[in-house]
């Protein structure tokens, strides 16, 4: 079936339900930022396959809601589809929910699967419903009739992090989960976020595509916990560990009738953001909720000392591969046969060889030339082109090892480019390595210092649109909250930075039908010196993988600027020369010598 006859099919399906708007997210039933093939129902009814947006349906109309990342994919990917990109953010481009204002008859029902919506948008799709006279269904996976082959749940097993790597016990992460619902006057927590779930209980799973999490549910109860997820993916040796911390395994899908159960003088946190409008619906009224983030989220985001440690030994073994993987491009593009889709293969294989990898960490980037401009974009054997010379080779990819997940971005030149790349290229380095470099006073967000990383680019009357940051979990979601860099405010991106979290550094610069370039670190948080102003903080590279000299040009960075790369450069060679081949070695000498 093509996009349009699936479109046609559940037009026919909303006229049989009476429904006049219907509305499919990208999310699972956990409220994840990325999902398992059982979920992928957005893309399976408009075509578009990038990681964020919101699709609407009307009884004439198909619109996908995307941010800029985007935005090239999607008008790709759509291209012929019938369904319209509706440009998150950019003017004139109203948002779903003005949308479905504008559109809605009088009267009219707008109906969506509650279980992929999260509480506020299923309360807003409500409002919405009632000021036109109308109502909302909630309780509808329309799409599961048209998909006569979609796959079904994940039935991988789970694996249990062992204390050398989780740093804390399970014990120990309860008490403190308890002691705040005590603060916040609740009996019960109610957890639906796979990777707050997976950090609580120290376990991981291969239920979301490239992300080390299992599908489950949680209720932590002041002597027990309630854990809602297939029993079969548990081992004994994992069984063993639940019961010694009063860990229940009920089944996946039985949380719904759970939470029905509890009645008057039940207190129940919940985190509006990361549960379902479904289950959100089947709490009783005489329960009394509490509406506030999850404990686990900053818990989580402050990584305790083994975990920072072991982060640092992933980041070695990442900065190993991928310099490798550097060296191999110099040597080999031109020579042989390499494309995007055989270049991503290799760089999974080198970090394959660093001991204890599991997979990568998300969806890999490898763009060469114009594809380089597409943000998110992915190769396939439809798009996979050659390497040659003449052009610039963008990767945005991580991997999850034992110790860590890691995210880096490089960009590399091969043979001559043009000078516009060059001074796009250092412009991108400029920036990557003033941010890094910022100290600050405790209490600044992103928000606060990301200026520091558009100044470069604002200055040009250049723009890149997409954060320059996210913070990053271990073992859980590579874009982790509850900070970032980012200059417009949005609320769960504006926590203070505290000590010990892991943020990316990536600045970048996109032109269409041209180039892409794209640098990335990961930094760690840290404490400075603290006196009568107040605490300081400053943030320190974990990457280490050299930024292609090739593309720089030095006449365009200052004094400081240089000093801060050749300063850099040097710390590669350090940590990662000793690890190399001697050829490797020397070739690594030449990409960091100070410039």
């Amino acid at each position: 079936m093509k996009v349009s006859e699936r479109v046609d099919r559940l037009r026919l399906l909303m006229e049989e339900k009476g429904i006049d708007a219907y509305v499919i997210p990208t999310a699972d039933y956990h409220q994840s930022e990325y999902v398992g093939e059982h979920f992928k129902v957005r893309a399976f009814m408009t075509g578009f396959t990038g990681s964020a947006g919101t699709a609407v349906f009307t009884k004439n109309e198909a619109g996908m809601w995307t941010d800029g990342r985007y935005f090239i994919q999607a008008a790709l990917e759509m291209e012929g589809t019938g369904v319209t990109l509706r440009k998150m953010g950019e003017p004139g481009v109203p948002t779903v929910e003005e949308y479905l204002k504008e559109t809605l008859p009088e009267g009219g029902m707008i109906g969506f699967d509650g279980r992929t919506v999260g509480v506020d948008e299923g309360q807003s799709y409500a409002a919405i419903a009632k000021a036109k006279g109308g109502d909302i269904i909630y309780d509808c996976d329309l799409v599961d009739s048209i998909w006569s082959d979609r796959p079904p749940l994940s039935e991988k097993p789970a694996f249990l992090l062992e204390l050398k790597y989780a740093g804390e016990t399970t014990a120990s992460k309860l008490e403190r989960v308890r002691n705040e619902m005590k603060k916040a006057g609740a009996n019960l927590h109610v957890i639906t976020s796979l990777d707050d779930i997976g950090w609580l209980l120290n376990v991981r799973g291969d239920d979301v595509e490239y992300f080390p999490l299992l599908l489950s549910y949680a209720i932590v109860k002041m002597d027990s916990v309630e854990l809602y997820a297939d029993e079969r993916k548990f081992s004994d040796a994992i069984k063993a560990e639940f019961k010694k911390n009063h860990v229940c395994i009920h089944p996946y899908n039985d949380i719904y009738e759970a939470v029905k159960a509890f009645g008057a003088g039940d207190v129940m946190l919940i985190d509006p953001r990361r549960l379902n409008y479904a289950l959100y619906n089947n709490i009783p009224d005489v329960v009394r909720t509490v509406k506030q983030e999850n404990p686990t989220i900053i818990m989580k985001a402050v990584k305790n000392d083994v975990e920072t440690a072991n982060i640092k030994k992933a980041h070695i073994k990442d900065g190993i591969a991928h310099t490798k993987f550097m060296y191999w491009l110099k040597h080999n593009v031109g020579k042989m046969k390499i494309t995007e889709l055989s270049a991503s293969d290799k760089l999974e294989e080198l970090r394959a060889e660093q001991g204890n990898f599991l997979w990568p960490s998300f969806e890999p980037i490898c763009a060469y030339k114009e594809h380089g401009a597409i943000v998110h974009y992915t190769s396939s054997p439809e798009t996979d082109v050659e390497l040659k010379e003449g052009g610039m080779f963008l990767t945005d990819t991580g991997a999850n090892y034992y110790e860590g997940s890691t995210d880096i971005t490089r960009t590399v030149a091969f043979g001559e480019i043009s000078q516009i790349e060059k001074e796009h290229f250092t412009s991108v380095a400029i920036s990557m390595l003033n941010l890094a470099d910022v100290r600050f006073l405790y209490g600044c967000s992103g928000m606060n210092l990301d200026y520091v990383a558009r100044e470069p680019f604002w200055r040009q009357n250049l723009n890149f649109n997409h954060g320059t940051g996210h913070g990053v979990g271990y073992l859980g979601n590579i874009h982790e909250p509850p900070t970032g860099f980012r200059w417009q405010f949005r609320p769960n991106e504006v926590h203070p930075f505290e000590a010990n979290m892991i943020i990316t550094d990536e600045p970048g610069i996109y032109i269409e039908g041209s180039h892409g370039v794209r640098t990335e670190n990961e930094l760690l948080v840290c404490k400075g010196e603290k006196n009568e102003y107040g605490q300081f903080m400053y943030f320190e590279p974990i990457t280490f993988v050299p930024v292609d000299l090739d593309a720089i040009i030095p006449e365009l960075m200052t004094e400081k600027e240089r000093t801060l790369l050749n300063d850099y450069h040097k710390k590669v060679y350090e940590l990662i020369g000793p690890h190399l081949t001697k050829d490797e070695q020397e070739w690594l000498k030449e990409y960091t010598r100070a410039i």
